[in-house]
C-alpha cells in the first residue's frame, strides 16, 4: 500500500481531472476478507452454512456476501433472492478452480481458494490464513454519490475488472415452504441484490459510473478483482459496518 505521501490520486477523463484526497487512517486500513456464499433456499444442506456467514458477517476485518443461485429452484421453491447473474459468478469460480460443477453450499475467500460452506472449520481456517496474507490494493475512493475512483496498482496477467456490489446488511429469515426446506425457516444476512460489472481495470487509475440503486436500504462495496473469477485485489465499502 503506498504511502500517505502519495495520497493525492489525480484522474483525468474526458479532460476533466479530479484529485482525491486520503487521510492517514485510511491508508492504515486493511481491506475485509470477502467471503462469498453461493447458496439456495432450496438446497437441504445449505442451511448451517447460511448461518455461518451470518456469524462471520459480524466478525472484524471480514465482509461475507451471500449469493442466492437459482439452480434449484426445479425442486418445487423458488428462491426469493436468487439471480441467474450470481449463479453466473459462481460459474466463473468453477472454471477458475477447475471444478467438474459447482457446488452448493460453497464458500469463496478473497477469490483465491474455495471449499463447501457445510465445512465451517475449514471455512475459519481459510479466513485466519486471508487475515495474514500481504496486499497491497490500489487506491479506492467513492467521488460523490455516482462515480468511483479506481488509482494505480498491480494488475494479474489477463487484467482485472472492477465490480459493484449491492447487498441488505439486515438479517432475514426465510420460512420455507416448498421442496427438500419445506418447513424450514433459513437465517441470511448480507444478501446480494445487485451485482453490477463496472468495466474493466488494467493497473492504471480509472473513474467509472455507479448506476443508480432501486433500494435505497442496500449497502454498496466496489470489488477489484482478477478477471473472470480471479482474486480479489481491492475492496472499497460505502461505511465500516459494525460486525
Amino acid at each position: 500500500m503506498r504511502k500517505a505521501a502519495l495520497s493525492l490520486l489525480a484522474l483525468v477523463l474526458s479532460g476533466v481531472a479530479i484529485s482525491l484526497s486520503w487521510g492517514p487512517a485510511a491508508w492504515a486500513a486493511k481491506p475485509p476478507v470477502v467471503v462469498e456464499l453461493f447458496t439456495a433456499q432450496g438446497c437441504s444442506s445449505c442451511g448451517k452454512a447460511n448461518q455461518l456467514a451470518a456469524d462471520l458477517s459480524k466478525q472484524d476485518g471480514v465482509l461475507a456476501l451471500t449469493y442466492s443461485v437459482d439452480y434449484w429452484d426445479y425442486l418445487g421453491w423458488k428462491d426469493t433472492f436468487a439471480k441467474p447473474s450470481f449463479a453466473e459468478r459462481q460459474r466463473a469460480y468453477a472454471k477458475k478452480f477447475a471444478l467438474r460443477d459447482v457446488p452448493t453450499p460453497q464458500m469463496v475467500v478473497g477469490g483465491r481458494v474455495q471449499v463447501s460452506g457445510a465445512k465451517a472449520e475449514a471455512v475459519e481456517d481459510l479466513v485466519k490464513t486471508a487475515r495474514r496474507s500481504p496486499i497491497d490494493p490500489p487506491d479506492m475512493q467513492f467521488v460523490g454519490k455516482t462515480r468511483v475512483a479506481v488509482g494505480s496498482g498491480p494488475a494479474p496477467r489477463g487484467g482485472a475488472e472492477v465490480w459493484l456490489v449491492r447487498y441488505d446488511p439486515r438479517e432475514q429469515d426465510i420460512a420455507v415452504k416448498r421442496g427438500d426446506n419445506k418447513g424450514q425457516t433459513l437465517v441470511h444476512r448480507n444478501v446480494v441484490r445487485e451485482l453490477v460489472k463496472l468495466g474493466p481495470w488494467a493497473g492504471r487509475p480509472k473513474l467509472y459510473r455507479l448506476p443508480a440503486s432501486a433500494d435505497d436500504g442496500l449497502e454498496s462495496v466496489i470489488l477489484v478483482q482478477g478477471a473472470k473469477g480471479g482474486r480479489i485485489l481491492g475492496v472499497l465499502e460505502t461505511t465500516t459496518p459494525e460486525r
